[in-house]
């Protein structure tokens, strides 16, 4: 599965704070984080101060192929980091019971 960059959620009941982490993609959400990445604080009325992030870390982690959770796809697109999203396989054409049959 790889490594993700998802979010970690901490703070208490009706006051969530959530920590960007750099995941391994089969852990839980609260598992143990490769590294932490930054903070977002969805309850700051000011929208510039609600997310914090290290920048050169989290534009590392993409270059090495974590993929970020749809989540975290959004909030980085907020502060200007772009993501490549993986491209669809498209289905295989499925065989004529004709090339099935002089097959056999």
């Amino acid at each position: 599965m790889g490594v993700r960059i998802r979010l970690k959620r901490v703070g208490r009941k009706h006051k969530p704070a959530y920590r960007v982490t750099a995941i391994d993609g089969r852990r839980d959400r609260s598992g143990e984080v490769i590294e932490e990445l930054g903070s977002y604080d969805p309850l700051k009325h000011d929208e510039s101060q609600q997310i914090q992030l290290d920048r050169e870390r989290i534009e590392y982690w993409l270059s090495v192929g974590a993929q970020p959770t749809e989540t975290m796809r959004r909030l980085l697109h907020r502060q200007g980091i772009e993501v490549a999203t993986k491209k669809k396989r498209e289905p295989r054409a499925k065989k004529s019971p004709a090339t099935a049959a002089t097959r056999r």
